[in-house]
């Protein structure tokens, strides 16, 4: 985050000092993300009755503290309706992909690149959830990403918009850091410590899956599974994105699919959706944040029908 200036509004360039220099720390980032080597994401695959690995693949990006499974039978519902490849990711920092710095949108995106090249995969559908879909985002956006390698670009509840996350974020990493503190043994332990951060039941059990249970031959407290410093020094690149409004657009087919109760999309940051993305489709459940989970089957028809008509 760029603090706020002690010289106020002094303008350089036609900008603020402020947009200024934010501007130049993304550039930053940028490019020292585009000079980190890629890690090899872990993954789920579910292969149509053809065999096809490789053609028209639908590739599919968890969001924050989630994993590769957060989409469940989704996946298995996507290879039959479609007939096609899916490919379920594990990004860097979660599930049993490699803990690595940094955490920022251009090597998350770089990441998903290599797994593209690595598989061979092409005529790529890909989805991508809150902070997958900005992921998702990011590689469409890249300017060294082959025109054809990405038929459809699907987001779930997400913009490509600048904003800080809500302090909740930082609540979770304060309770999990105390759970990891704490050497609580049970699930049950570990939700007594997190409630007063969360009341939601829903929300503290997706954020307890990252926890890595002990084995009867190896009793030990609970840890997470996820690098929580890590993430927790990451959250104000989580709220960023790497372009601004004009310096980047993908025209190809795209679907925004936006949780009716959820503020993620909203009608200050519709306009920065359709500058980057013109030729977008937007659709809308009755949902909060969480669209897959909460309507799976109204989301898994929208999914196939766009794909199917695109």
């Amino acid at each position: 985050m760029i603090p706020q200036s002690p010289l106020g509004t002094f303008v350089l360039c036609g900008q603020s000092l402020r947009q200024h220099l934010a501007k130049s720390c993304r550039q930053q980032i940028r490019a020292a993300s585009s000079a980190v080597s890629p890690v090899e994401l872990r993954y789920d695959k579910i292969v149509p009755p053809d065999g096809n690995e490789t053609d028209r693949p639908l590739v599919i990006l968890h969001g924050l503290f989630g994993t590769r499974r957060n989409f469940g039978s989704l996946t298995k519902a996507f290879a039959k309706d479609l007939g096609r490849p899916v490919y379920a990711l594990d990004l860097r920092n979660h599930g049993m992909s490699p803990h690595a710095e940094p955490h920022t949108y251009p090597a998350m995106a770089a990441d998903v690149l290599h797994f593209f090249q690595t598989h061979k995969l092409s005529n790529i559908s890909l989805l991508g959830h809150s902070m997958g879909g900005k992921v998702a985002m990011t590689v469409a956006l890249d300017p060294d990403l082959p025109r054809e390698l990405l038929a459809h670009l699907i987001i779930e509840d997400i913009a490509p918009a600048r904003r800080a996350l809500s302090s909740k974020f930082q609540g979770y990493i304060e309770a999990m850091k105390k759970i990891e503190a704490s050497a609580v043994r049970t699930r049950q332990e570990a939700d007594r410590v997190l409630k007063p951060y969360e009341q939601d039941p829903m929300i503290r059990a997706f954020l307890l899956m990252n926890l890595e249970y002990s084995t009867a031959h190896q009793q030990r407290s609970l840890k997470f599974g996820v690098p929580v410093g890590l993430l927790g020094d990451s959250i104000p690149e989580i709220g960023d994105f790497p372009w601004s409004p004009g310096e980047r657009t993908f025209d190809g087919p795209t679907l925004f699919i936006k949780g009716k109760k959820s503020k993620y999309i909203n009608r200050n940051n519709i306009d920065t959706v359709k500058s980057f993305f013109p030729s977008m489709i937007f659709e809308e459940l009755d949902t909060g944040h969480m669209v897959h989970p909460e309507r799976p089957n109204e989301f898994k028809a929208l999914v196939t029908n766009f794909i199917q008509s695109n």
